[in-house]
């Protein structure tokens, strides 16, 4: 096979990033079958999404139309397909004492800023320390594995067995399942979005009226987690 330009296999990359399951390899395989060699960015440009669905007899048959079409704008180089932030942002560590009654949220991530990645593709979690009046980046865990491993999702899920919830624009259910037993909240969020700004949202739940369940993490007491029940039930 011919090889790829940088800017092909780039596009390759992300674009298998964000399919469940499926490493550039893979990706590369079902694009030969489907458009043929040599693999030109004029292919790739009209590729659709139905085309990545039935090729390969149907290798990615069962992949969500969701993850087929983000998929289908990287390999096209769409202009709002491409991460525009490559610098890794500003990490503040999280210090002894500091933000008491927090919690600890993973967002499952492609860029440095936004929800987009499938729990099992992702390039990386952005992990964020929120409490009522503060939202800190904590850290920003890679998911590359350099050693083989035999359950790629316990991987994933040991990499965030700290947080208390993770944000997934998508997650299969064998992973989902792993992520519950560790204590670990998955919330999807197909719609994606900036990190920051979907957590603005948790945070005025924390502030509101947290879940009972969110309380006790949050450190509030047994007796405050009562009122907030009857308060429910009384809404109700």
């Amino acid at each position: 096979m011919q090889a790829l330009s940088r800017e092909l296999a780039l596009r390759i990359g992300l674009a298998a990033r964000v399919l469940p399951d499926t490493d550039a390899r893979r990706l590369l395989a079902v694009l030969v079958e489907c458009v043929g060699l040599p693999l030109t960015e004029d292919k790739l440009s009209g590729i659709k999404v139905k085309d990545l669905k039935t090729a390969a007899n149907g290798e990615f048959a069962e992949m969500s139309m969701d993850a087929l079409k983000a998929a289908v704008r990287f390999l096209k180089a769409e202009e709002d397909s491409v991460p525009k932030q490559a610098e890794t942002p500003d990490i503040k560590p999280l210090q002894a004492g500091e933000m008491p009654n927090s919690i600890r949220v993973a967002c499952a991530s492609n860029t440095y800023d936004v929800i987009d990645g499938h729990f099992g593709s992702c390039a990386r979690f952005l992990v964020y320390q929120v409490s009522t009046d503060e939202i800190r980046l904590i850290d920003v865990r890679s998911t590359e594995c350099t050693v083989e491993v035999d359950d790629k999702n316990a991987f994933r899920t040991d990499l965030i067995k700290d947080c208390h919830v993770i944000y997934i624009a998508s997650v299969g259910g064998p992973a989902a399942a792993k992520i519950v037993k560790a204590s670990i909240h998955p919330i999807k969020h197909l719609e994606g979005g900036v990190a920051v700004e979907v957590l603005k949202q948790l945070q005025e739940v924390l502030h509101d009226a947290p879940p009972p369940w969110l309380a006790k993490v949050m450190g509030v007491s047994a007796e405050e987690r009562a009122r907030i029940i009857l308060s429910e039930e009384d809404a109700a």
